[in-house]
C-alpha cells in the first residue's frame, strides 16, 4: 500500500520545500493539500468535526503555490489536491493552473474534488450553496473541454461557456489528471465517481465495508474496469489495523493526517509514520 500524507499547511508551519523533501527522502507515496480561500469570521456554518474551527483554517496556504514549490524540489512524490473547491474558482484560469502543475512535475498531479462545507465562503464566491454540486460538476466538464487534445468548446449548463481554443499544456496521461472525488457515500456521489473520475477519496475511511461494494458494483454496471476503481482513504490517523483493512478492500493508497506544526514537530510525527512505509 502507498502511504501519503496530507497536512494544513500554514504561514505558521514546516514549509513546503522542507516537508516534501522529507516525505520523498522518507519514501512517502504523496502530499496532499487542502483549500480554503478564506474564512468569513461572521458565519453561521458549523465547523463539520464540531466545537471551534481549529485555527489553520483560516491561515491556510495556497494549495497549488505551495505545490509547485514540492514540485521543484522533489521528482517522485505525488502530489495532490484534497480538496479543491472547484464551485470557487474561474474554470479556465483553473484549468490552465492544473495543466502547468501536472506538466511540470511529470505527470504527478492528483486532483480531489469537493463541494466544501463552508457556506459563507461560497456565498462570498457568489456560489449559490443549493446547486453548488451541478456547479462544480459543470466547471469539470468545461476544464476538461480545454484538456482535450483538440480543440473542443463547452457550452455548460450553469451560465459558463468556453469557444474551443488552444490551451496548453495539456495534462501528462492525457484528457485530465488522476481525478478522486471527495463526499460522503451515497448514490449521487457514486453515479458522479462512475461517469466522470478515478475514483473515490472518503475522510477516515470509516464505512467502506458496506459502501465499498455498492460503489464497485456501479461502477462495474457503466462497464467500467473493475481494476481500475482508485478508493484513497483520506485524513487517516493510522494504525497497522486500519491498513490491513484498507488492503484487504482492494485501496492500494491511504492518506495519512499530519499536524498543522512547527517543523520540528512534523518531523518527529513523519519518523513515527514512517514505519508504515
Amino acid at each position: 500500500m502507498r502511504i501519503s500524507t496530507t497536512i494544513f499547511l500554514t504561514d505558521e508551519t514546516i514549509t513546503p520545500v522542507r516537508l516534501a523533501r522529507e516525505l520523498e527522502a522518507r519514501g512517502f507515496a504523496g502530499l496532499y493539500l487542502p483549500e480554503h480561500t478564506h474564512i468569513p469570521v461572521e458565519r453561521t456554518t458549523p465547523y463539520p468535526q464540531g466545537g471551534e474551527l481549529p485555527r489553520e483554517y483560516g491561515r491556510i496556504l495556497d494549495p497549488f503555490v505551495a505545490l509547485g514549490q514540492a514540485a521543484a524540489v522533489t521528482e517522485r512524490l505525488g502530489l495532490g489536491t484534497g480538496v479543491t473547491l472547484i464551485a470557487e474558482h474561474d474554470p479556465i484560469a483553473l484549468a490552465k493552473q492544473i495543466a502547468t502543475l501536472d506538466h511540470l512535475s511529470g505527470g504527478r498531479f492528483t486532483l480531489g474534488v469537493g463541494y466544501g462545507w463552508n457556506r459563507e465562503e461560497a456565498a462570498d464566491h457568489g456560489v449559490d450553496w443549493a446547486t453548488r454540486r451541478e456547479l462544480t460538476h459543470d466547471r469539470l466538464a468545461l476544464m476538461r473541454a480545454l484538456w482535450a487534445p483538440e480543440p473542443t468548446a463547452y457550452e455548460g449548463t450553469t451560465g459558463r461557456s468556453v469557444r474551443a481554443s488552444q490551451a496548453w499544456p495539456k495534462p501528462v496521461r492525457g484528457g485530465a489528471p488522476r481525478i478522486l472525488l471527495g463526499g460522503a457515500a451515497g448514490p449521487k456521489l457514486f453515479a458522479r465517481i462512475v461517469a466522470e473520475a478515478d475514483g473515490w477519496m472518503p475522510i477516515g475511511g470509516r464505512g467502506l465495508t458496506e459502501s465499498l461494494p455498492v460503489l464497485r458494483e456501479a461502477w462495474e454496471a457503466a462497464g467500467r474496469d473493475p481494476k481500475a476503481l482508485q478508493v484513497v482513504p483520506y485524513a487517516v490517523l493510522p494504525n497497522a489495523g486500519k491498513f490491513a483493512h484498507f488492503e484487504g478492500l482492494g485501496c492500494d493508497e491511504a492518506v495519512l493526517q499530519l499536524p498543522p506544526g512547527d517543523e520540528t514537530e512534523v518531523l518527529r510525527v513523519l519518523d513515527r509514520y514512517a514505519r508504515f512505509v
